[in-house]
């Protein structure tokens, strides 16, 4: 059964629409932010995660780009909860460290059904393509509330804001890739002592 699932999340701040595929290739990506340095970082995601995205998105960035980059949060995560179902079957544990020149980023997810964020990214410089890099720990805390999954991110070097956001988007979709990947050996089992992962 295709894991896919579809969002629409109205408020009075955002509109976001969007559709998961965690079985299709990134050929299908179709991203739309309205910020064009956080799709960059969205598409280095789903590319290198090897799953299909389409998401619109529609803020009051005549405020600032806050409600749209955790409003995409909160939709993508809830997206990524219902696309892995119960999660049987999956691997449930990934990790990805990646470089980009001189940064360097390790990113680790257990499909737990727990939030939890640990963001340990001592970022050389304030804004990255004119977004504060606080924005970015915004982002993935709202993936993590809805998604239901404990996710670390560490930032082991780096010079450049772009270099290291890049590689750590890069590196949680690889390590989104290995997690959410079918574990043949289990034959369908659920990957926990407790029989659910909740």
């Amino acid at each position: 059964m295709p894991r896919i699932a579809e969002i629409n999340r109205v408020t009075k701040e955002t509109n976001v629409s969007l559709t998961l595929n965690l079985d299709e290739g990134p050929a299908a990506n179709l991203i739309d932010t309205g910020v064009p340095f956080f799709d960059h970082m969205l598409n280095a995601t789903f590319k290198h995660g090897h799953f299909a995205l389409k998401l619109q998105a529609k803020g009051d960035l005549e405020i600032d780009q806050h409600h749209t980059m955790e409003d995409v949060g909160l939709a993508l995560g809830q997206a990524m909860k219902i696309a892995l179902g119960d999660k049987r079957g999956a691997t449930r544990f990934g990790e990805a460290t990646i470089p980009l020149d001189e940064a360097l980023a390790r990113v680790v997810i257990d499909l737990s059904g727990r939030p939890h964020l640990s963001w340990r990214c001592p970022f050389p410089e304030a804004t990255a393509g004119g977004i504060s890099h606080r924005l970015f720990h915004e982002f993935f805390q709202a993936l993590v509330n809805t998604a239901g999954i404990t996710l670390h991110v560490d930032l082991l070097a780096g010079d450049e804001n772009h270099h290291c956001l890049e590689a750590i988007f890069k590196a949680f979709g690889r390590a989104l890739k290995t997690a959410a990947a079918i574990d043949p050996t289990l034959n369908g089992e659920m990957p926990s002592t407790k029989g659910v992962l909740e």
